[in-house]
């Protein structure tokens, strides 16, 4: 499903609710430089967004590590860099199984 299809989707959902707007509503959540997802994010390791029965978006670390480049063998330093996670909950998990 793509963000076109979810609009169409949610505005099938929501009463008086126009795609055109869903569009909207779904960029203002997931925008990745000014969404409000992203927005809480960028605040730092600390900063989650919970959506209950959903899931979590957060923020993680990954650590230096010594890492080899598969075409010349050669080992290279990955330097630690904070990345962008989603774990899912519970209820979200059992819908699918």
């Amino acid at each position: 499903m793509n963000k076109t299809q979810m609009a169409k989707e949610l505005a099938s959902k929501v009463d008086g609710l126009t795609q055109f707007v869903a569009g909207n509503v779904l960029d203002a959540l997931f925008d990745p430089s000014d969404g409000v997802i992203a927005t809480e994010l960028a605040q730092g390791t600390d900063s989650k967004v919970a959506i209950g029965g959903f899931g979590t978006f957060q923020v993680r670390e990954r650590a230096a590590r010594t890492a080899r480049n598969p075409r010349t063998g050669e080992q290279v330093q990955v330097p630690a860099r904070k990345h962008p996670s989603f774990k899912a909950a519970k209820k979200l998990k059992d819908s699918i199984a």
